[in-house]
Formats: C-alpha cells, structure tokens, sequence
C-alpha cells in the first residue's frame, strides 16, 4: 500500500466525529429557485408561483429538495477542501451518497448555512473513500432542511 494513502488515513481517522465550523449563511432567492426549475424541467407551482403558493401548505414558495442537495457542497466548499486535503492527495471527487433527507422545506427569502463531519474513513482500489454528513439548517428553522451522507473520493 502507498505510504501517502497509509499516512492519510491515519490522519483523518483521527478526525472522525469531529464537526467544523458552519459554512456562511447563503440566501435561497424566487430567482435561484427559477434558474433552478427552468435547468431541471421542474416547474412545480410550489416552487415557481408565488401567487397560489400563498395559499399552499408553507403560505409562499419553497426551494427544490434538489436545489439545496446541488449547492450544499459548495457552502462548506473552502471548509472541505482544507480539511481533508492531506500530503499526496491530487484531488477529491464526489463518488454520491449514502443517504439524503429533507426533514423541512426550505421558504423563499431564507438563509441556509452547512455544517460537516467526518463520518467514516475507508481505503478504495487505491484512494481513501471518505463520508462527510452534511446538515443544512435553515436560520429560524428547528430541524435541519437537508442530512445527507456524502461520499468521496480522495486521489493520490
């Protein structure tokens, strides 16, 4: 086995169960949710009209599940990158998830913020496969909007 994939793992082993500082807030528009709904044919009038959505279940529109699943990684993204990068390593790749959940909506108008912890270190055919679940909260909201368990891979 490669020394640097060796040493790696030793390193972030060490870092499991630790949480990092939350990433800064980051405000979900009507006009992100359209680009959003335009690129993912998903016009939904939950998501795009205003109007009848005031008088839908949440009284105005809510972000995509998918939405906040797309630009959670890129919250905590300078966070990430700095605290996996370890000596050897050429780059990380998203290898997808484990498991996603959408405990609340997300309402227009309101800011999201991610919060990372190193879950699970695993050698791959040559890499270090990593999970990081990630927790976006919605400011104000009592339960998280997105958990999802998101895997990666570390390339040596």
């Amino acid at each position: 086995m490669n020394e640097q994939i060796q040493n790696a793992y030793e390193i972030l082993t060490q870092k499991i169960g630790q949480s990092e500082s939350p990433s800064d807030w980051f405000e979900i528009t009507q006009e992100r949710i359209n680009i959003f709904a335009e690129a993912t044919l998903d016009d939904q009038w939950i998501h795009v009209n205003p109007e009848q959505a005031r008088a839908g279940p949440f009284g105005t529109t809510i972000a995509h599940g998918d939405l906040t699943l797309s630009i959670m990684n890129q919250l905590p993204r300078e966070q990430q990158l700095s605290i996996y990068r370890v000596e050897g390593m050429k780059h990380m790749l998203n290898y997808g998830f484990d498991r996603v959940r959408f405990p609340a909506p997300v309402l227009v108008g309101t800011r999201i913020r991610a919060h990372s912890t190193l879950k699970r270190v695993e050698f791959k055919k040559g890499m270090l496969e990593i999970m990081v679940e990630v927790s976006v909260e919605a400011e104000g909201m009592p339960k998280p909007c997105c958990v999802a368990e998101n895997l990666f891979l570390l390339v040596f």
